[in-house]
């Protein structure tokens, strides 16, 4: 049986278009797009009714508390919260109890990812065992069992020499490292982003130059090592001259920021709301306009949920306390759409950060709306109205920081090969 989608806003990430028409899927495979497309013998009919029809999210950086921290999240929950939230594709975080460092600990995940997860999920192994910056992992073998690139991350490698020779064997087997650039001795313990703010509200911070110095090094280390390299958050101002340096250059360099530093700021803190601490901190509004326009030109390539679920005894603690990170499948869309609706970026420059330059820089085949590619799409509302209500998320935990806020857009369907995974009641 075909699938013939008539009537929609087709969202092309690659092409830069907006465009109204259909789309034919068949065995899981966009097979035609554009204005006229013929209609086959046997096909299911879904009339969009204008709604907007886009490649599925392809998130880099998900969380899942599989194994050691189920109560947190679960790759059945996880995969719920994706498909409700358009990620027809998680890139998972190795950051579990334990690390994600070993085959046996990589091929225990992608097995449970497998059997519960309704979306396509691949995986990211450890770049040193344990996550503690003094061994290196397995590259070989764990390429073997899937892992589709590696990082530490939130553990900054301190050691250069372990780093640059994990570099060097990651660039002799063509795989992708992705780093976290901060300076971990400045930014040890901080919770806020230095400034007036941070010193009224009596939070330890720490200056948007520990990020500046922890790109810098990293960019070294990939001129001198030819690694492909990746920036997991780029969230100031500062670290963007850099970046931009480094591109010019023609190293094999991407970079992300994540949608709370894309569309909140430090003043978000208030009265010390710890589902709004997230790492790297909040920062200030030039920093948040200043990435906006990276994504727009380009200059920052993805933009990621960076879910990361908390329970509420590790939130519910004094700011300095409380344990960093927000959960956000749920709400990466809609978050991403604020920028859309105060016409900062458009929607197809928002979903080719958001699916087609992920999908390229991992050399997966979805991210795209064109003949060939994975059915993996989203139908969605960009202007549906919605106050978000944490406890109706499908994920285990609900530290989100839009909690109560009013937002536009919503997910219709989500669909994974041709198939729905998601269909909004």
């Amino acid at each position: 049986m075909s699938l013939l989608f008539t009537n929609a806003r087709l969202i092309d990430p690659e092409a830069g278009t907006d465009n109204a028409g259909s789309l034919l899927v068949e065995n899981g495979v966009i097979v035609d797009l554009g204005p006229n497309v013929a209609m086959p013998a046997r096909a299911e009919v879904i009339d969009c009714a204008g709604k907007c029809l886009a490649p599925g999210i392809v998130d880099i950086g998900v969380k899942v508390c599989e194994p050691g921290e189920r109560h947190k999240e679960s790759y059945r929950s996880a995969g719920l919260a994706a498909a409700a939230g358009g990620v027809t594709t998680m890139v998972t975080r190795p950051d579990t109890e334990p690390a994600i460092d070993s085959p046996e600990t990589l091929e225990f995940v992608t097995r449970r990812a497998n059997e519960a997860a309704p979306v396509n999920v691949v995986p990211m192994a450890a770049l040193t065992k344990g996550r503690a910056g003094r061994e290196m992992t397995e590259f070989g073998f764990l390429m073997d069992a899937g892992a589709i690139a590696f990082t530490d991350c939130d553990n900054v490698v301190t050691d250069t020499k372990v780093y640059s020779r994990a570099l060097t064997y990651a660039r002799s087997l063509g795989a992708l490292v992705i780093g976290h650039p901060q300076e971990p001795i400045l930014s040890k313990g901080a919770a806020s982003t230095s400034g007036k703010f941070a010193s009224l509200r009596g939070l330890p911070a720490v200056s948007p130059m520990a990020e500046r110095m922890g790109i810098d090094r990293d960019i070294a280390l990939v001129e001198m090592t030819g690694v492909k390299y990746h920036a997991d958050q780029i969230t100031t101002a500062r670290a963007l001259p850099a970046l931009q340096r480094a591109k010019a250059n023609g190293f094999d360099i991407t970079a992300g920021t994540s949608i709370h530093h894309l569309t909140l700021n430090e003043l978000d803190v208030a009265d010390y709301r710890t589902f709004f601490k997230v790492k790297p901190p909040l920062r200030g509004e030039d920093d948040r306009l200043a990435l906006v326009e990276a994504v727009k030109s380009g200059l920052i390539d993805i933009i990621s949920s960076m879910h990361t679920p908390q329970d509420e005894e590790s939130k519910r603690l004094p700011f300095e306390e409380a344990a960093s990170g927000a959960v956000a499948l749920e709400t990466l869309l809609p978050a991403a759409l604020r920028l859309y609706h105060a016409e900062q970026l458009t929607l197809p420059e928002l979903f080719r950060a958001m699916t087609l330059n992920p999908a390229k820089r991992l050399g997966l085949p979805s991210g795209r709306l064109s003949a060939g590619a994975p059915a993996d799409l989203i139908l969605f509302d960009a202007d549906a109205p919605f106050v978000l209500n944490r406890f109706e998320l499908k994920s285990k935990s609900k530290n989100t920081p839009f909690d109560g806020a009013r937002m536009q857009g919503k997910v219709l369907a989500t669909y994974v090969a041709g198939q729905a995974v998601y269909r909004r009641d």
